[in-house]
Parts: structure tokens; sequence; C-alpha cells
């Protein structure tokens, strides 16, 4: 019997009144499945009560509807799976989050609006490919980021001139080459830089008068003989040089090949 606090570090154990109005005190503090300081649902430390779920499970459905969404948040770690739907509009983000990752895939499709962009990454995360489109207009940048990373290569079109710079920079890694000719006015240099570097070669002509030096090189450095000859005149003097290098190489592969 818990009469005194006793000094056990990082816990003190507190007096048995703490335990007088739980519900579970005379089964399983009784039985010793739960332990004030150390494994309690009523602590003030989630490990505690994360601890009490763990150890109780079958206890977890009875915290649902409780007022605490710390409580509800950490129960629905360890409810079985067909307990959790009820909780899908649950009034707190943090416990829908924790919904997102548990519930079956099927399931998602109730959480893909969700107010909270945690929650609709985790959704973008597990959702099958072919529901993925739905979530390419996301308001958040980083949710479309992730929907980017796990589209179908061939479903990538609709985000070729997204807004934000990194979900166009995943695409223009991703899209089919025949298709990067569509990216070539990008805004961004970088994005360009990446076009540049995965073009068909036979392509690269579209690229390689670009207003940005960086750009020009990486066609330099990867354009056929044809290409070349007309950027040995660039207005750029590592652009001109790395012409004439790839002018050479390619003249001499030719004339080794004949």
């Amino acid at each position: 019997m818990f009469t005194n606090a006793v000094n056990l570090g990082e816990f003190a154990l507190p007096q048995l009144n703490d335990c007088i109005e739980c519900s579970h005190r005379d089964t399983l503090l009784e039985s010793g499945a739960c332990n004030p300081g150390a494994c309690c649902v009523n602590s003030k430390s989630s490990r505690q009560v994360d601890r009490f779920f763990k150890d109780n499970p079958t206890v977890a459905a009875d915290y649902i509807d409780h007022v605490s969404w710390e409580l509800r948040a950490i129960a629905a770690r360890y409810l079985p799976i067909n307990c959790l739907e009820p909780m899908l509009h649950d009034a707190d983000e943090a416990v829908r989050r924790v919904l997102a990752y548990r519930v079956p895939v099927e399931w998602l499709a109730q959480l893909r609006e969700d107010t909270d962009r945690e929650v609709r990454i985790t959704v973008a995360d597990r959702l099958p490919e072919h529901q993925l489109e739905l979530m390419a207009d996301d308001p958040d940048y980083l949710v479309r980021v992730y929907v980017a990373r796990r589209l179908p290569t061939g479903r990538l079109f609709r985000l070729l001139a997204d807004t934000d710079t990194e979900v166009r920079r995943i695409v223009a890694k991703r899209i089919p080459t025949v298709s990067l000719g569509l990216m070539i006015n990008d805004p961004e240099t970088s994005i360009r830089r990446i076009i540049a570097q995965r073009m068909e070669i036979d392509d690269l002509l579209l690229i390689s008068q670009d207003h940005d030096w960086t750009v020009r090189y990486e066609v330099a450095l990867r354009a056929p003989l044809e290409i070349v000859e007309q950027m040995l005149n660039d207005s750029d003097d590592e652009v001109r040089q790395t012409a004439q290098h790839r002018r050479n190489i390619l003249s001499m592969g030719i004339l080794e090949h004949e």
C-alpha cells in the first residue's frame, strides 16, 4: 500500500489517495497491472500514460471519448483497428495524426481533406498510387511534395506548373525524359539544369539557348556535335571552353569510328 511518497529518482510514488477516484483502483491497481508513479493513466507524464495503455490495451476503448486529447491520442495507439473508425473525426489533430498512421488504407479517404497538414502528409504517404492524384491540388506545398514523390511518373503532368519550386524539382527528376521539353521554360534555374542533365541528347537543342549560362553549360557537357558547334561562340567563357572540349571528344570519336 502506497501510504507515503517514495523517491525513485525520476519517479516519486504518490500517496494512495491519488488513486481513490480512479476506476482502475480495485482492478488493475489491485492486481499490479498499474503502478502510480510509473505506469498510470492519471499521470501528467505521457510516458507513464503510454506505458499504462501498452500494458493494458484492453481498457484503451474506455478512453475514446475522454475529455483529454492527450489521453485519446495515446489510447488510439493501442486500440484494436475496429475501434478506430469513430475517432477519424476527433476534434483534436493529435488524435487524427495517430489514426492516419494506423487505420486501414481504405479508410484514408476520410482524412484526405483533413484540416491538419500533418494528417494529410501521412495520408499522402500511405494512399494507394491510383488515389494520390486526388491530392495533387492540396493547398499545402509539403503535402504536394509527398504526392510528387509517389505519383506514377505518367501522372505527374498536372504538377508541371506547380507554384512550389520543390514540387517542380521532384517532377523534373521523375517525369519521363520524353516529356522534359514541357519544362524548359521553368522560372527556376536549378530545375532547368536538371532538365538539361536528363533530356534526351537529341532534344537538347530546345534548351541550348537558355538565358542562364549554367544551364547552357549542362547542355554543352552532353550535346551532339551539331549543337556543340553552335555553342562554340557562346557569350560565356566556361560554356565556350566546355563546348570546345566536347567537340574535340566527339571529333576524335568520329575519326576513330571511321
